[in-house]
């Protein structure tokens, strides 16, 4: 029979604008499943840091760079950019007003309290994908994390993020020499060459070693100037 731990507890399940979003404990986890979508956990977080590692590795030494965060999920990206005295400005879009209530409120709060009380952090609540081809502001580095990589995306919508015309709203939001980093579940042949075609130039890949399976990876690229 199988005992407590190993069924999942559902903490709160809300309709969102996007779909189905749910919050579970599965023993010392916290679990965020989107439309049945399994997307990320508390288990661990090292690609979630990478991300943003990556990118401010990968930038000049510009003073105070302002770095726009693409997806709060269980908060790890955020409260690494945030640990990090480096940033100037911490911006994170959210689409989901749950996942925000989660961590302002709920039990994500114990992650990422500090860094939403840090100054440099702000909070957006509105579609990525939105907010890139409209928004008049420029960042030095853009770090997207909303789905489980350019070939597996949570909704369909998100398609356009990775295709021509998305890259090239990411590069008009970005400042010159500025740097896009992308996380995904699997390496892409395709989406590398997607980010060479739409202009970025210093294209790579950068992986997260992982215990066994397919490792995540980071994929960089700089825009030209």
């Amino acid at each position: 029979m199988p005992t407590s731990y190993d069924i999942p507890e559902v903490l709160d399940r809300r309709e969102g604008p996007y779909g189905e979003v749910v919050l579970r404990r599965h023993g010392g986890l916290l679990q965020i499943i989107a439309n049945g979508c399994f997307l990320m956990d508390t288990s661990d977080g090292r690609s979630e840091r990478m991300l943003v590692d990556a990118a401010l590795g990968a930038l000049d030494d510009r003073p105070g760079p302002h770095v726009l965060i693409g997806g709060l999920g269980v908060g790890f990206s955020l409260a690494h950019a945030a640990g990090n005295p480096r940033w100037g400005r911490i911006t994170v879009v959210e689409r989901e007003p749950a996942i925000i209530d989660w961590h302002r409120a709920g039990p994500l709060s114990a992650l990422s309290a500090r860094a939403l009380a840090d100054p440099r952090t702000n909070i957006v609540e509105t579609d990525l994908v939105g907010f890139v081809n409209e928004t008049c502001a420029t960042f030095d580095a853009l770090c997207l994390d909303i789905d489980n990589g350019p070939d597996w995306t949570v909704t369909d919508g998100n398609h356009g993020l990775y295709a021509r015309t998305g890259l090239t709203s990411c590069a008009r939001v970005l400042k010159p020499g500025g740097v896009l980093a992308v996380w995904s579940a699997r390496p892409s042949a395709e989406f590398e060459q997607s980010l060479a075609n739409a202009g970025f130039q210093q294209v790579r890949t950068e992986e997260i070693p992982v215990a066994r399976g397919v490792p995540d990876v980071v994929h960089l690229a700089v825009r030209p100037g």
